[in-house]
């Protein structure tokens, strides 16, 4: 069966863009359709020769009609067509060889949405005046890749037309030299990671990996939503959640937040886990000028040029706990959550500059003040710090017990 790049993109305003990217892919030797994703009322346009697949077609997708799209509320309206070319895209999906979409801020909000929906290893590139901006909504948990297209897009010119045609032979290279998804051979496990606590996830990883195969996350923000999207689809059988830095993030404003839904997705498949306090120490911003004004005498480290990171405070700590005991009463699965008092970080140790035995108590009062324990949800408590190779046995050891 025939397979076809879709390039998707608004027609009213960006028609010519999108045949400059069609025809660009005919010559690197890819078929494509044309989708255009418009939410005006339909006119003639959207019926044109040039279109493959009319912005009608794609709204009788959405699960209230085309009505639900074409209501002349922008906002709503750009909505309820990402939603109907989600349907779309998920019921043409053996169609499909890879995914180009073009647009600017409605645009990009528009097609990555229903992009996020398509299965990791599907070629995806948003070509979008937003890519050089935060992409963190736009790319979620999947591989969406961003292209910045420097100029706006209103029409072909010398530039546009460069950028255009490096996006389609990108695409190109993914359907003409890409490589199909291998299937796990063993176990999959999900581990989540910061810098200050890659000594322990490099020791379970030595210990797991001859039995499973673990992939590890890094705790950006989407690291754990990535992370949870393979839970949700059943990719993943085992949950090592030693590093749950984003959560602080989203509760004091770091610029590496997780979303509100964090831990949800182990509730809903009670999937064997073991969390814990990983880098909660430190709220991560950009540079000195991100900072926001109110934090201007808390304590700080100069990660590097574009990160900063600030310490936790003791009331900071019970919030978190608190934050964590309450998801975690949602799961009914296996759950383990380890707390290591001998320190949180690499920074949170002996002769380091967040080392805080008083945060670290804050935080397993409101952790063990809110989590109601039974015998398949526990605290366990060690003295020994998160990077040390006592308490990556302790992991281990409570990973087998949940398994």
């Amino acid at each position: 069966m025939a397979k076809f790049v879709y390039v998707i993109g608004t027609a009213d305003t960006k028609l010519e863009e999108l045949v400059w990217l069609k025809s660009c892919l005919h010559t690197a030797g890819v078929d494509s359709h044309i989708i255009d994703v418009s939410t005006h009322v339909p006119t003639e346009l959207s019926a044109g020769s040039k279109i493959d697949i009319p912005s009608s077609q794609i709204a009788e997708y959405h699960p209230g009609g085309a009505t639900a799209v074409f209501c002349r509320e922008r906002g709503r309206a750009i909505m309820g067509m990402s939603e109907a070319l989600s349907h779309f895209l998920r019921d043409t999906s053996e169609d499909i060889s890879a995914l180009i979409g073009i647009g600017g801020s409605g645009g990009t909000a528009l097609i990555t949405a229903a992009m996020q929906s398509m299965p990791i290893g599907m070629p995806k590139l948003m070509v979008s005046t937003m890519a050089s901006g935060n992409v963190a909504d736009y790319v979620g948990g999947v591989d969406i890749a961003m292209l910045y297209t420097v100029t706006d897009l209103n029409g072909l010119n010398y530039l546009s037309r460069t950028i255009l045609a490096n996006a389609a032979n990108m695409i190109a290279g993914a359907v003409n030299h890409g490589m199909v998804l291998d299937s796990a051979q063993k176990p999959v496990l999900g581990l989540t990671m910061f810098g200050v606590t890659t000594p322990c996830i490099n020791q379970l990883v030595d210990e797991l990996k001859n039995q499973f195969d673990p992939l590890v996350f890094h705790a950006t923000g989407n690291g754990g939503t990535s992370m949870e999207t393979l839970i949700d689809d059943g990719n993943i059988m085992g949950v090592l959640d030693i590093t749950l830095t984003e959560i602080a993030d989203l509760l004091f404003g770091g610029v590496l937040a997780c979303r509100e839904t964090r831990l949800d997705c182990i509730a809903r498949t009670q999937k064997p886990w073991v969390g814990s306090a990983g880098a909660l120490d430190m709220i991560n911003f950009g540079g000195p000028d991100s900072i926001p004004e109110r934090y201007a005498q808390r304590q700080f480290v100069e990660h590097n040029a574009q990160v900063t990171l600030m310490r936790t405070t003791p009331e900071e700590n019970y919030q978190l706990g608190v934050w964590i005991g309450n998801k975690l009463n949602l799961c009914n699965g296996p759950v383990r959550f380890i707390i290591p008092e001998g320190g949180f970080s690499a920074l949170d140790a002996p002769g380091q500059p967040f080392f805080d035995p008083q945060a670290r108590q804050a935080f397993a009062e409101g952790l063990g003040s809110t989590m109601v324990q039974t015998a398949q949800r526990r605290i366990i408590k060690t003295p020994h710090h998160i990077n040390s190779p006592e308490f990556t046995s302790l992991v281990l050891q409570e990973f087998k017990n949940v398994l």
